[in-house]
Parts: C-alpha cells; structure tokens; sequence
C-alpha cells in the first residue's frame, strides 16, 4: 500500500493535482507574505549598509592620500631632490649615505691608509678533505695577535668545540661553522693539498688562536692548532682596524662602516688613498625648494578638496569626529612653530610661502618664500629633514593621527567603527533571514491545511448537488 507525503508542498501539489481547494498557489502566498513582513526592517539595512560602505570609501581614501603624501615627502627629503646627499670624488676609497642624525653642510677631507679586514689562517695540509683528523675539542680563544705574542680579551668569551670521533677536515670546517663563533671556516682544496682556512671577523681585536686538546685514544687534533709563534699552519692575513682621517684628524674604527665622524654621514670605506685625501660634499637642496613648496601645497589641496567635498552638508562624513580633526590640524598647518630651536627666520610652514585661505585650501606666496630663503638660506635647508622638527615631521604627525585607531576623532578609528557597524548590519540580516524563513514554512503549514479543508467542503458540496441532482430526476 502507498504513502501519502503529508508534508505541506507535497499536499498542497496533491490537492492542486485534484482539483480541488480555493485555486490559490498558498506556497507563494506564504512566501511573499512573509517577505513583506520583513520587507522595511530589510530596507532600512540596505540603506544603512549604503551609507556605512559610503563613509568607509570616503575614510579610506583621504587616509590614502594623506599617506601618499607622507611617502613621496619623506623619500623626496631622504634621497630625492630636497636631500642632502653626499658624494665622495673618488668613488673607489668609498661611499657615503646620510644617518638622519644630523643636517650635513659643507665639504670633508676624506684619505684612508687602511681598511679593516680579519685574521685568516690555513692548517698544515691534508692528502683531501676526507682524512680523519682525530679527535678532542677545538678551542677558539679571541684577543690581539702582535707578531709573536697573543694578549686574549678576556670579555670575549672563549668557545669550546667539540670534534667527534673519527671526523674528517670537512667536519671539522662544519663544526666550527656550527659553533657560531664569528669564525668562518673552510677546507681549500690548494697545490699543497686540503687545508682548513679560518676566517675571522674585522678589527684587530677580533684576532684568534685555536688550541687542541685531543682524545689519548685518538690523537692528532693537535696538528690544527695555531698560534702566532707555533709552527702549525700559516697566517695569511692579521686582524687589524681602518685607519684613516677626517680633515687631517686621525680616526680608527674595528669595521669599515663608519657612522658620524663626518656628522650625520655614514662611511663605507672600500679602497686606501695614502696622500691623496678625496672631497665629501653634499647637493644643495635649495634650488628645488620652491618647486617641491608648490608641489606640497597643491598636495596639500588635493586632500583638503577631498575633505571638504566628504564633510560638505549632506557629504559622507558630514558628522565624522575623524574628518572634522584633520580638517582642524590642516586649519593650523601654516601658522604652527614647526622648528622650535631656530635661531633665523624660518620657523613656520608660513614662512616658507604656505597660507591658509578661508575655506581651508592652500596657496604658495612665493614672495615670501623667496624672502626667507634669501634671509635665511640655512634655516630653510634645514627645515627639509626626516628628523623629530620640520616640514616632513608635521605632515607625518598628521598623517599618524589621522590613521590611529586608538584616538577617539581620528579617520582611522572611524573606518574601525564603521566596519564594526557593517559587520553588525550583516548579522542583523543573517537574523531577519532566519525569522522570515520560520514565519513563511508557519505560514505554509497553515494555508496548506486550510487548502486541504477547502477542497474537502468541495468536495462534499460536489457529492451532495450530484445526489440532489439524482432525486430531482426520480422525482420526475
């Protein structure tokens, strides 16, 4: 015997099929009227959701500009045209780049009479690099090697390593690599045979012995130790320091980088020049000054267009805390001390041509910018660095508040909030989704039951005006 699906679809299809109950699709009736039950609280989330997705796009591009803005102006005064960048005239002896420490002016004699380098030494050679070299411990003691004599620095601490039996050169070179020391080592295949090469790091305090103590069941670790008045192996090269000078000043530095001697100017020495000192001097920012003040301010004007149109009646961020900050930190951007310790006349982004019109855009008096740079060249030089004062230093303040996310009127947290509210509108519609689906499969079960009782009256009404119909023929 067959089943019937009582289920509310498979009725309301079996009455259909049937003919029968009041012709109406009852499914879609409950799905529509469950639709608009919902309908305005779904409405008023779509446009909120507008709105939000609205500020966050009009958040997220001014914020965008702004670090546009910082970028090019922070790599403009680093490398670009408004650095200091200094040069060396010969290029062999070596190179030069700015430390941010300091504003770098004038020119420098630069002459180097050694560079740096490292102690190098090889063992006796090795038929190969295979041979078993016995075993013990290799122990590398670190100080200054002086002809003969080895005066070890006792605050650099010495390293044990251990040699495992039967290991070969090869092992050996790995173990020491191992060990971390400082202490580069290889095995050179040379005419002599294999040799174990130790390379240390530069600086004559950096010099090094190796001492053997070997396993009595196994000897012959010995023949790998090296110190300056042993007969084992060969010193290739001492550790000793750069020595060169600065404006006939002698200096003498462990590594061949060296940071400041030359303020605010860091030297990477390559190559000696005895009694041929080389020039260091620097570019002079000051011809691109005005053309990188016109490019600033029309910056400048591309942000605050952008934020009036946002904050404008009606505009995304009419009432945005975030929008109307930075709007208050531009409005005082000309007029604020932006280099406190000057002693001339370039102090403010005013003085350098910058003025604030009454809707918050920008103009360049190049009148008053030619003035102050003629009055005072150095002040206005020195106004252009990545340092805690200056032009780049305020635009960089502006730009880190605006993007802060922990500042209560701040775009950053602004976009943070509003993302937080979007996320709640995506929740509120997974919620409403989940009502509307139980109110229409309620709304189903209910028409379609009454669509069943519908067609069953039919039904009878049907039998009865039959049998009615059946008597009124005997009748007659």
């Amino acid at each position: 015997m067959s089943t019937i699906n009582n289920s509310p679809t498979a009725t309301s299809s079996l009455v259909t099929a049937l003919g029968g109950g009041s012709g109406i699709d009852m499914l879609d009736l409950a799905n529509k009227l469950a639709q608009a039950q919902f309908a305005n609280k779904v409405n008023r989330l779509d446009t909120r959701s507008e709105t939000l997705e609205a500020r966050i796009s009009a958040a997220s591009d001014i914020r965008s500009m702004m670090l546009a803005l910082d970028t090019s102006l922070g790599t403009l005064i680093r490398t670009g045209d408004l650095s200091r960048t200094p040069s060396v005239a010969n290029s062999s002896v070596a190179s030069a780049s700015l430390t941010g420490t300091s504003l770098p002016k004038g020119s420098y004699d630069l002459e180097v009479t050694r560079l740096a380098s490292g102690q190098n030494i090889a063992s006796n050679a090795y038929a190969s690099a295979s041979d078993t070299v016995g075993a013990g411990t290799l122990t590398l003691r670190f100080g200054t090697v002086s002809g003969s004599t080895f005066t070890e620095d006792t605050g650099h601490a010495a390293v044990d390593i251990t040699i495992a039996s039967g290991a070969t050169l090869a092992d050996v070179a790995s173990a020491i690599n191992g060990a971390n020391a400082g202490v580069q080592a290889y095995v050179a295949q040379t005419v002599d045979g294999a040799q174990l090469v130790l390379k240390g790091q530069n600086g004559a305090a950096n010099g090094f012995i190796l001492e053997a103590a070997e396993d009595a069941l196994e000897p012959g670790l010995a023949n790998l130790a090296w110190n300056p008045s042993s007969t084992n192996g060969e010193l290739l090269a001492s550790a000793v320091d750069a020595a060169f000078s600065v404006d006939g000043l002698d200096y003498t530095s462990t590594t061949n980088t060296v940071s400041d001697v030359i303020p605010g100017v860091r030297l990477q020495l390559s190559g000696t020049n005895v009694g041929a000192p080389t020039r260091v001097t620097f570019a002079d920012p000051g011809p691109s000054i005005s053309s990188s003040m016109q490019d600033l301010t029309d910056a400048l004007n591309e942000v605050m267009s952008a934020l009036n149109a946002a904050t404008a009646i009606g505009g995304e961020l009419a009432n945005d805390g975030g929008a109307r900050a930075l709007k208050r930190a531009f409005s005082g951007l000309a007029s604020s001390t932006i280099m406190p310790n000057a002693t001339g006349t370039a102090r403010t982004l005013g003085d350098l041509g910058l003025k604030t019109e009454r809707n918050g855009t920008f103009t360049l008096d190049t009148e008053r910018l030619a003035a102050t740079m003629e009055a005072d060249p150095e002040g206005v030089a020195a106004m252009f660095t990545t340092g805690v004062h200056g032009v780049y230093a305020s635009i960089n303040r502006i730009y880190r508040d605006a993007s802060s996310t922990t500042s209560l009127n701040s775009l950053g947290a602004s976009i943070r909030k509003y993302t937080t509210q979007l996320s709640d509108i995506s929740e509120s519609r997974t919620e409403i989704a989940e009502q509307q689906e139980k109110l229409r499969a309620r709304l189903a079960g209910q028409f379609t039951t009454s669509e069943s009782r519908i067609g069953m009256l039919n039904s009878t009404m049907a039998m009865l005006e039959n049998q009615i119909a059946q008597w009124n023929r005997s009748d007659s």
